[in-house]
Formats: structure tokens, C-alpha cells, sequence
């Protein structure tokens, strides 16, 4: 897979030195209240890539989203806090521009010095981005000489800036996105066995491709998080007010039936941690799973679940994690999430280990 890749390693030293470079960056990264960033790992692992355009003295013009304005200005969600988190990690100005495209855009940087960093505003206040409308697509691209995609977390959606700018200019992979491509080969390709998957998150819908391309590839997938009361349900138990998408039970018998033909095995909690309320002070009760009742709300895997996962997870030589297994943002609902988090890292340098998603970093480093 990733021999196919124009690599921006690759390049000819010559045709990018002194260029202006249109770096598609996913600095998705959460906000506290005062809009400061509150976890900065995705803006260090584009650092590489920055730093390597740099040295060439290269415009470096970054461009991403954060979060779902749908097309909207939210002021929210500019851009500004992490141009300033970037800044204080670079040790260098960075440029926040108030748009991304337009006339104001565009002379800014036609008048740049090289070797700038500039940082567009938010993509998605535009429609035109998600919907990879050509104009949109081309203005962005007007910008630079060179496209370089580091994004990989946004690499599987065909927006403007992600697939319609590859149109309009000579597109490379940046090294992080390039690692990321290697790390899943080795999961995805003749993958040391046993491979234990742990999928967690709130819904199954939005895992259904994964969850079938991992009972192919996987031993044993764990199941925690949201998702895991449409497995429950589907086993034929009482889920009460937990998440549950009734729409989405057939398809979870399905590929439970997929794994049991191909000898594969798909292990959803054996309790969990319920409320019987969302509020701050809410009591938790840990529950098996034939005992949820009709008023309870599930938001954490149970201690018993936590030890039979733990047991499996110490038996692998791959391990794969998507999504936290439970309302992890709430200290007494990340007790779960934490256990796992902790046991994955106490294999370090026994087994290679795979963690994606933005939730699932983001309760790792928290």
C-alpha cells in the first residue's frame, strides 16, 4: 500500500526548496471551555512534516477543521488556539488568517516571505469543503505549488481539501501520514497471531466496515463502549435507557455469525457500570448484564469484564484499539477505558499495538 504513495520524502530536493506548500493537517484537537487546546498530540505529530518543509524554506499554508460547524462561522471553532498552541511548540510565529479562501487570502500569501507558516481558518465553515466542490477545491489549490496530505485521520473522506486540491496540484504523502499507511500494513498484512481487537465507542453504525474487515483479520474482538448495548441487546438482553441502535441489530447478528463460521469470537461485557440518571452525582451500580433494568443507564464496562479483557488482551502478539469503552470524558466512567489503556502499555516491546481514533489517544494520554 504504501509503495503507491507519492511520498513527499521523495521529492526532489530542488522542486521543493523555496515553494509554497499547501499542508493538509488534522488538527481536530479538543478545546477546553476557555478555548485553550487541551491535548496537543495531534499538532506534535505533524511537527516532522513541518519541520521538513522548513528546512527547505519552504511557505508552509496549513489548512484543517475542528469539529462540525456545518458550513457555518462558529467562533468557537476557529482556528486561533491552536495557531498559538503550534507557535509555543515550534518556537516561531505562525500567521492565523481569518479565512481560507479569497481575495484577502490570497494576497497575503502571494506577498509572503518563504519559510512562513500561515494557518488557514476553519474549512468546514464552508459547505463547499465536505461536498469537494471543484471551485472550493481550486481556490485552495491557487494557493501553493505543492499538495502534501499529513491528515490521516480525515484521509478517507473525499472533501476539497483532501482529494479535489490533488486535482489542481502535484499531491505527496507527508511522513506521518506515510507511518500511519505502515503501521496498518503490518496489522492488516500478515499480522503476528494471535490479533485481539478491542472496539469500543458509541455507536455500531459508524464501525460497521471495520468491525467486518476485523473479524477477517482478528482472533478475538472485544466490545465495550456505546456500541456494546446493541451487542447486548442482540445477545437478547434487556438494555434499559443505555445507547442502543435497534436498527442495527440484525446486522450486529450477522457479523456475529460471520465470526462463529470463520471459528473467530466476538466477547461483549459480561457487566457493566449503570446509573440510574446522568447527573453529576449520579450513583453507579456494576451489573451483570441479564440484571440491567429498564431505568438503568449504561456508561462503563464492569470489573469482571475489565479482568476476562485483560486476560485476553495479555494473550496476544497484535493488538488493535478503536474507541473507548466508556464514558471515559467522566473519571468514574474511565475506569474501564484506563484498565485497558494500562494493560496495552505493559506489553510495550512484547506485542505490536495499533490505537486510532482521536478518542481513544486522547483518553490514552489523559
Amino acid at each position: 500500500m504504501k509503495n503507491s504513495l507519492y511520498l513527499l520524502e521523495e521529492l526532489n530536493k530542488d522542486d521543493i526548496k523555496n515553494k509554497k506548500i499547501l499542508l493538509r493537517v488534522d488538527f481536530n484537537v479538543p478545546l477546553s471551555k476557555d478555548l485553550m487546546v487541551e491535548d496537543d498530540t495531534r499538532i506534535r505529530a505533524a511537527l516532522n512534516t513541518i519541520n521538513y518543509l522548513l528546512s527547505y524554506n519552504c511557505t508552509i499554508i496549513l489548512i484543517s477543521h475542528l469539529g462540525r460547524p456545518n458550513g457555518k462561522i462558529v467562533e468557537e471553532l476557529r482556528l486561533n488556539p491552536i495557531a498559538k498552541s503550534l507557535e509555543n511548540i515550534i518556537k516561531r510565529d505562525v500567521i492565523k488568517l481569518d479565512d481560507c479562501i479569497g481575495k484577502e487570502v490570497q494576497n497575503t500569501i502571494a506577498n509572503i516571505n518563504p519559510g512562513t507558516i500561515v494557518m488557514l481558518e476553519n474549512l468546514r465553515f464552508y459547505n463547499e469543503e465536505e461536498a469537494n466542490d471543484i471551485s472550493f477545491s481550486q481556490q485552495l489549490a491557487s494557493l501553493a505549488d505543492i499538495f502534501v496530505n499529513d491528515a490521516f485521520g480525515v484521509a478517507h473522506r473525499a472533501h476539497a481539501s483532501t482529494v479535489g486540491v490533488t486535482s489542481f496540484l502535484p499531491s505527496y504523502a507527508g511522513f506521518l501520514l506515510s507511518d500511519e499507511i505502515e503501521a496498518l500494513d503490518k496489522l492488516l498484512f500478515n499480522p503476528k497471531k494471535p490479533v485481539i481487537s478491542i472496539i469500543g465507542g458509541s455507536k455500531v453504525s459508524g464501525k460497521i466496515e471495520i468491525l467486518d474487515r476485523l473479524i477477517d483479520i482478528s482472533d478475538k474482538i472485544l466490545i465495550g463502549g456505546g456500541m456494546a448495548y446493541t451487542f447486548i441487546a442482540a445477545s437478547g438482553f434487556e438494555v434499559g435507557k443505555s445507547i442502543c441502535e435497534e436498527n442495527q441489530i440484525n446486522l450486529v447478528k450477522q457479523l456475529v455469525s460471520k465470526a462463529t463460521n470463520l471459528k473467530k469470537e466476538i466477547i461483549i461485557p459480561e457487566d457493566v457500570h449503570t446509573v440510574l440518571d446522568c447527573g453529576e452525582n449520579a450513583i453507579s451500580f456494576n451489573v451483570p448484564i441479564e440484571k440491567i433494568e429498564q431505568n438503568m443507564i449504561g456508561l462503563d464496562i464492569g470489573e469482571k469484564t475489565i479482568s476476562t479483557f485483560k486476560k485476553v488482551i495479555s494473550s496476544a502478539n497484535t493488538i488493535f484499539w478503536n474507541g473507548p469503552l466508556g464514558v471515559f470524558e467522566v473519571e468514574k466512567f474511565a475506569i474501564g477505558t484506563n484498565a485497558i489503556a494500562r494493560e496495552i502499555a505493559s506489553l510495550y516491546g512484547k506485542v505490536y499495538s495499533v490505537v486510532g481514533g482521536g478518542d481513544s489517544v486522547s483518553a490514552i494520554n489523559k
